[in-house]
């Protein structure tokens, strides 16, 4: 869907046109590994694998649910927010925030298999975007960010001592930085590393559609800090640069991997060329008269030693394995039985054909498509797509309904509803909401069509770039953000798509858009019986 690799030695930015969300990565010889924020959808914190920088795929989850009770609910932009990842003595070591729950750790020896079970380390609301460090002399450490709306206070960044096993904080939490006072308003995200004897937190300031790239430095690990501004939007198209993460190569380049908040799309990744002067980093390239670099559109692969496969995350899925393609996350945490593959218990296709099958959830009969737990969501994979979903509805029950949502603030269904045996297709448009606890906000329904034994359905779901708009953010301007409009139509044959209804989309809370299926059960019905639907495919296309 998009191809950041050129095919010729080079590379276009974004390097992942999809929203991986405060990326932060490692190398561990010649691999690399990336993960994300996921907020409250699961499995949570995808981890991407790749071996040149540029062609990545997601290889597993680091966590198969949220932990606490309260994210079997949606609760949207709360959840897992900005982590870490670092490899120390054979181990991996995912820290997380939560900001309402605290500071949790979880590892694994092999980053593919099962992670443990997390620990919370720093319990309590308020400290965001941690990072480990290990020192030479084994002593380990914790940086952290703070988040307004929990603790009452920003643009702070603190550091602790860490238990060197990074399963708990020792002694007394520091201040090491606070960018009120050092025009580096709302600076967070740190990220630490060691070089020629300089302790380096690297941490953007400004705001994530606004900002730019700080690195701070000092000889201590607790400061005081120093520090520069090292990469700036300048002329380029790239708002914000974003959080990220410095990685070397094999032959010993630097470079640096950042999102863009790109709106409705999210935060889509870009990877940067790095370079130092007087033992400070330059990230991108460095203009005449500028002392900082801006970021890049085009440029020449990094050199890892070798050349690798171009390839890119999954999307169309033909549901022809025995568990849940990668690409896929849950609108909250799951449940055992909520779908099925369409495959024996060897693994081989059914005689039917391969399929899920999604069971119906029960519900309260008020509860707005955009909170039910079980929509089955995926990310935008590109700027502009189509994807044709294929679902059979003739498992059915009185009082279920089924269909495909295009899932952001402002959200679009297409919703199939069965009462006494009739099949009603309704165009359904609410708004997302911060938390499934609140008064839920009334939604709209539109007839579109109706039918009597219908069996199968077809949806197709377009984006289309159809503008762009300037915002202002915090009193600063962003010029031209692309404006997409989507849209739904139905089918009975996969040929002849009617019914169309469109909605400027616009990103969720702190997440870009999403879409997918779902099917759910009214359990005020009359009927008891919960049904189901089967999903034969569903096929992107540019």
């Amino acid at each position: 869907m998009w191809t950041a690799d050129l095919g010729n030695g080079r590379y276009k930015n974004p390097i992942l046109y999809a929203d991986y969300s405060d990326p932060d990565a490692i190398r561990v010889g010649d691999d690399y590994f990336m993960i994300s924020s996921s907020f409250s959808n699961a499995p949570a914190m995808p981890l991407l694998h790749s071996k040149d920088l540029v062609n990545w795929k997601v290889v597993n989850y680091i966590l198969a649910e949220i932990p606490e009770f309260r994210y079997r609910n949606p609760i949207h932009g709360c959840g897992v927010w900005a982590p870490a990842i670092r490899y120390h003595e054979g181990t991996y070591y995912v820290c997380f925030p939560m900001p309402d729950e605290g500071i949790y750790m979880t590892t694994a020896t092999d980053p593919y298999g099962e992670w443990s079970k997390p620990v919370n380390i720093r319990p309590g609301a308020g400290w965001i975007d941690p990072c480990p460090f290990w020192d030479e002399d084994g002593k380990a450490y914790l940086v952290a960010g703070v988040a307004k709306s929990r603790i009452g206070y920003k643009s702070v960044l603190h550091m602790v001592e860490m238990q060197p096993d990074g399963m708990g904080l020792i002694g007394e939490e520091k201040i090491i930085f606070d960018g009120n006072l050092n025009d580096q308003i709302t600076i967070e995200g740190p990220k630490m590393y060691k070089r020629n004897g300089w302790y380096y937190i690297f941490a953007p300031a400004g705001g994530v559609k606004t900002g730019w790239q700080t690195v701070l430095r000092s000889k201590n690990v607790f400061g005081p800090y120093e520090y520069k501004v090292v990469m700036r939007q300048g002329d380029s198209p790239v708002n914000g640069p974003h959080q990220g993460a410095w990685v070397d190569t094999v032959t010993g380049q630097d470079w640096f991997i950042h999102f863009q908040d790109v709106y409705a799309a999210g935060r889509i990744t870009h990877l940067q060329p790095m370079s130092w002067e007087n033992d400070w980093p330059v990230i991108g390239v460095k203009k005449d008269g500028n002392d900082y670099g801006e970021p890049v559109m085009e440029y020449e692969k990094p050199d890892v030693g070798a050349v690798y496969e171009i390839c890119e995350p999954d999307t169309t899925d033909e549901f022809t394995e025995d568990t849940l393609g990668l690409q896929w996350q849950w609108n909250a945490n799951p449940d055992s039985d909520w779908a099925q593959s369409g495959t024996d218990e060897s693994g081989n296709v059914s005689d039917d054909g391969s399929y899920i099958k999604l069971n119906a959830v029960g519900r309260a009969s008020n509860r707005p498509i955009g909170d039910y737990r079980n929509l089955l969501l995926q990310k935008w994979p590109a700027p502009e797509f189509s994807c044709i979903t294929k679902m059979n509805i003739s498992g059915m029950a009185d009082g279920d309904n089924a269909g495909f949502i295009h899932m952001g603030m402002n959200y679009l269904a297409a919703d199939v509803t069965v009462k006494g045996g009739k099949m009603e297709v309704y165009a359904v448009k609410g708004v997302q909401q911060f938390d499934c606890d609140q008064a839920y906000t009334k939604e709209t329904k539109e007839l579109l069509a109706s039918y009597d034994n219908l069996k199968e359905i077809y949806f197709r779901y377009t984006v289309k770039k159809t503008g762009t708009k300037d915002h202002v953010e915090g009193g600063l301007p962003v010029k031209e953000a692309p404006v997409e409009t989507v849209t739904i139509e139905i089918s009975t044959d996969g040929k002849k798509y009617t019914n169309p209804v469109s909605v400027i989309a616009k990103a969720g809370r702190w997440v870009g858009v999403k879409s997918g299926v779902y099917v759910s059960h009214d359990n005020s019905a009359n009927s008891e019986n919960k049904g189901f639907v089967t999903v034969d495919y569903v096929r992107y296309s540019r």
